[in-house]
């Protein structure tokens, strides 16, 4: 399993940006899909949820409302389109597999930091 997220960066509040993440080595069209962040001091936490075809979505409520989660099994691709960013959103953000009662590969990427800050 190889999953290599990117698209993070330094935003100002209010801000936008598209996090994407690569997978490979697992048949990506099977699995439900996350998106989970780590922010400083806490532990990680769930942020997004996609059914592995696509059609069915959840949101941390934190984020509902300004996170859209989307994927691409073409392309072995998730995405995470974060508006709206706010300074508590500053964390390393991290996709997997996971969601609908199905848990995390063992194996996760190098993760993608995302800041939050005027």
């Amino acid at each position: 399993v190889q999953l290599v997220e990117s698209g993070g960066g330094l935003v100002q509040p209010g801000g936008s940006l598209r996090l994407s993440c690569a997978a490979s080595g697992f048949t990506f069209s099977s699995y439900h899909m996350s998106w989970y962040r780590r922010a400083p001091g806490k532990e990680r936490e769930m942020v997004a949820t996609i059914h592995r075809t696509g059609v069915i979505t959840n949101y941390a409520d934190s984020v509902k409302g300004r996170f859209t989660i989307s994927r691409d099994n073409a392309k072995n691709t998730v995405y995470l389109q974060m508006t709206s960013l706010k300074a508590e959103d500053t964390a390393v953000y991290y996709c997997n597999a996971g969601g609908y009662g199905l848990g995390p590969f063992s194996s996760w990427g190098q993760g993608t930091q995302v800041t939050v800050s005027s």
